[in-house]
């Protein structure tokens, strides 16, 4: 399965990008590089890319930038790789779309391990039986495409979710009005192995508010229940 995914490592230290060149071919990973900004769109518009490694401290235009700019008109995976354990450059990374953030140094099979991860979770093509039976939910004005990890406007216009976005969408939609724990949703989107930290499913309930509701500090559909989490408080219906 993996000789199908084609990575794409951005980041200005040769040593690194032969590092994890040599270390994800060997698993099997299809991999292209960028030293910067310009290379890694111009990567972007000619090849078929399925997850971006990105680094935050590059020489001219750093990560965050170009994830933000990547973010305006697509939803592929990024994992964004930093050499500051300030958790503050987590947020930021999942701020601005991230779906998954290392801190460096890393043990290469971390990377692996997310690597595969987030491609489980981003990845749209309908993989069998399971996958082509799940339904159209709509809640409200708005309609979700499971199968297609697509979200439509009571206008018919496409929103963009990145993957992460995407899954803790779909953990809401599937457990509606319920008051649901930081840690259950996490469990339910990513996943009860991995890695959480306190700001995480902040984070991505404010970038959800922000596309679904029509004024995200006083939400109606992704409510805040004081000391319990979060509950998704419209009905939801299979389209």
């Amino acid at each position: 399965m993996t000789a199908m995914h084609n990575l794409l490592i951005v980041d200005d230290d040769k040593d690194i990008l032969d590092l994890l060149t040599g270390f994800l071919r060997k698993h099997g990973y299809s991999v292209s590089v960028a030293e910067g900004g310009q290379d890694m769109f111009a990567a972007l518009e000619n090849e078929a890319i399925d997850l971006v490694i990105l680094d935050i401290m590059l020489r001219k235009e750093d990560g965050f930038s170009l994830c933000q700019k990547l973010r305006n008109t697509s939803n592929l995976p990024v994992i964004m790789l930093s050499a500051m354990a300030d958790h503050t450059d987590r947020v930021v990374g999942l701020e601005i779309g991230a779906d998954d953030y290392l801190t460096k140094p890393f043990d290469q099979r971390e990377l692996l391990a997310r690597v595969k991860a987030v491609l489980r979770r981003t990845r749209n093509q309908v993989a069998g039986p399971e996958s082509s039976g799940r339904p159209v939910l709509r809640f409200g004005s708005w309609r979700l495409d499971v199968t297609r990890r697509e979200l439509w406007s009571a206008n018919q216009s496409l929103v963009l979710l990145s993957g992460g976005e995407f899954e803790l969408l779909l953990a809401f939609v599937e457990h509606p009005q319920r008051v649901l724990t930081r840690e259950q949703l996490m469990d339910f989107a990513r996943g009860p192995s991995h890695a959480a930290y306190d700001r995480s499913i902040d984070v991505q309930v404010s970038r959800l508010r922000h596309k679904l509701e029509e004024d995200p500090k006083n939400p109606e559909i992704i409510r805040t229940v004081r000391n319990g989490g979060y509950m998704f408080a419209s009905a939801v219906s299979k389209a």
